[in-house]
Parts: structure tokens; sequence; C-alpha cells
């Protein structure tokens, strides 16, 4: 058991929204994946605490429900990362400065951490410019 994150560039749909994504077995085009992991974390603890954070401000911003009292709020959920979020993570893993999260079943974050995230930025660029969105998750 522990925290589990995956990162996927998913093909643009238009029921994709910053919580999930629109593809389902009735409009896969055959000639392309409409979802591609590109990165997988174990236990990077503040990194789920930037993503969190993340995921409360653009819900916050689109006048969506406040769930922050829930204590699986952010628990299995998708969160779409825009260009510019990217660019955000790319500064706050070049600063160092992911916010300090702690949860019993996270772990802790070490140097190989950021290494892992700073391949998953350069990815995530990559892909956004084939013109693919990136839809973070994690489990625990």
């Amino acid at each position: 058991m522990g925290l589990d994150q995956y990162a996927f560039a998913v093909m643009p749909h238009k029921d994709n929204t910053d919580f999930d994504y629109g593809w389902n077995d009735d409009n896969i085009p055959a000639d392309r994946e409409v979802s591609k992991k590109i990165a997988q974390w174990r236990k990077h603890s503040d990194l789920q605490g930037y993503m969190e954070a993340l995921y409360h401000r653009k819900r916050s911003e689109q006048g969506l429900e406040d769930i922050s009292d829930d204590w699986q709020a952010f628990n299995c959920k998708d969160l779409r990362l825009t260009f510019q979020d990217i660019l955000d993570l790319r500064e706050a893993v070049t600063t160092k400065s992911l916010p300090h999260t702690e949860g019993f079943f996270f772990g802790a974050t070490d140097e190989h951490h950021y290494a892992e995230t700073a391949t998953f930025i350069d990815d995530a660029l990559k892909a956004i410019s084939q013109d693919m969105e990136i839809y973070y998750s994690s489990w625990w």
C-alpha cells in the first residue's frame, strides 16, 4: 500500500475537463492511442501536495463545490495540467519549492523524485506540442 502517482498524455476531446477526460469505447479512433502513460511515481509526497493544491485552486476558480474537508478529496481523481501548469511545476521543481507533504500512505520525497519529475516535465511539454493533453492521477 502507498501513494502511487501517474501522468498520462490524452487525446483532446470535446468532453475533456480539468477533472476528467471524455473518451469511451464508442469514440476511440482506431488509428491512435487515446492515452499513454508518460510518468509514474511511487510515494512522491511533495508532488502530491503540489497537485492537490492545484486541484483545489482549479475547482475554486471554476466555482465548484469545496471538497477540501473530504478526507479522500484528492484520491483517484484526474487533474488536467495545462502548458502553464507544467511551466509552473518546472519552476517549483527547479527551485525545490514543492510543498512538504505528509500522509499515512505517502512516504517521503527524495532526490530521485525530483529527477523523475524533471523528465516528466520534458515529456509533458513534448506531448502538449503534439496536441495531447496531460492528466495527473494518484491512488493511495
